[in-house]
């Protein structure tokens, strides 16, 4: 029986093959048979796109901020009156003088009394002749000699002549102008010989004891303030001043949004005056804030100012952040957690969510 030599070879070719699987050894082209063969192209580029992008990363703790607020104003005094005549006449007495210390009550000015005194004499005795006649009304009516009608027109006058005499004490009172409050007289004063008119100044009273010192105090800063608060005032004269809040506007300018603050300074010696640039510093109540280089910030597709951080699954974050002031030594911020893994190099070039492979930066934060 003869054999077909096709029949040979593919059998021989099948046990062959058989057993070089047998034998366990595979050989893939294009990788080199020594250990410090150049990988193949293909398993380059397989691990580089395995390779995570590195960051480096710093670990930031919310420290406690002692931040004084600075507000600049000016002073102003306590009370300023303008104090004006109520009737007129000249000037015959001027008791004060312009930068003298007055106290409430003490004389200013002084005007001619012309026909007042006159006037209160008549009215006085017009007064005794209704008081006469309204005594005698009154026996005649308890006697039956005259009517109830009679008496009441009797009285009605005896009380229009008493509300003539105390108008004519008031007009003579009036030519004698007294300081409403304790202060110093400013400059200008009316002159001897001066005629006023109702309503006209005989002179400016300024009471600076105590002095304010106010200031505009932004809607951001407002509520970190509050009435009784400690503050350092100091004036552009070189004057250190201490005092506390004592008022805070309930409502805001409408053209700067900004509120009003009144600092109230003791001036027992008078020398602080009104009128002066004044810098009021407000230690405020200490928050949790972190300090960092500027350069840590970043911005994100929506504008934000902020960090770019990293979770525990190595995943970039951003916060927002509000800048709350600067030092030389750094920044602070507020609004990040208690502690947070924060990119400081490389933060640019990473996406929200991307994961990432961190490097801790090994200097510490400057504090």
């Amino acid at each position: 029986m003869r054999l077909n030599f096709s029949y040979v070879l593919a059998a021989g070719l099948a046990v062959g093959i058989g057993y070089w699987m047998y034998s366990g050894e595979v050989v893939i082209g294009g990788v080199g048979d020594s250990a410090h063969a150049t990988p193949p192209p293909a398993a380059r580029a397989q691990e580089t796109q395995a390779d995570l992008f590195r960051v480096k990363v710093q670990k930031l703790t919310a420290q406690d901020r002692k931040a004084v607020l600075e507000i600049r104003g000016r002073t102003e005094a306590e009370a300023m009156v303008a104090v004006r005549a109520e009737t007129k006449g000249n000037v015959v007495h001027r008791p004060a003088t312009e930068g003298a210390e007055v106290a409430a009550g003490d004389i200013l000015c002084q005007l001619d009394k012309g026909t007042r005194e006159a006037k209160l004499l008549e009215a006085k005795a017009n007064l005794a002749q209704a008081e006469l006649d309204h005594d005698a009304a009154s026996q005649l009516v308890t006697k039956g000699f005259t009517a109830q009608t009679r008496a009441a027109a009797v009285k009605a006058q005896l009380d229009a002549a008493h509300a003539r005499v105390k108008e004519a004490k008031l007009e003579l009172d009036r030519t004698i102008i007294r300081a409403p409050i304790t202060g110093t007289v400013q400059s200008s004063m009316a002159n001897v010989g001066d005629y006023l008119q109702g309503g006209d100044v005989c002179a400016t009273v300024v009471k600076s004891d105590p002095l304010i010192a106010i200031g505009q105090v932004s809607e951001i800063n407002v509520a970190r303030i509050s009435v009784g608060m400690e503050a350092d005032v100091e004036l552009i004269t070189g004057q250190k001043m201490q005092g506390k809040v004592r008022y805070i506007s309930p409502a805001a300018d409408a053209d700067t949004r900004t509120f009003r603050i009144e600092v109230e300074l003791p001036n027992e010696d008078g020398k602080a005056r009104d009128g002066v640039t004044a810098t009021t510093r407000l230690p405020l109540p200490a928050q949790r804030a972190h300090k960092i280089t500027p350069a840590f910030l970043t911005l994100n597709d929506n504008g934000q100012v902020g960090i770019r951080a990293v979770d525990e699954n190595d995943r970039t974050v951003f916060y927002p952040v509000e800048i709350l002031g600067g030092e030389p030594d750094g920044t602070w911020i507020g609004g990040l957690p208690e502690e947070v893994t924060a990119i400081v190099v490389g933060q640019d070039y990473v996406k929200d969510g991307q994961k990432v492979s961190p490097v801790f930066e090994m200097a510490e934060v400057a504090q």
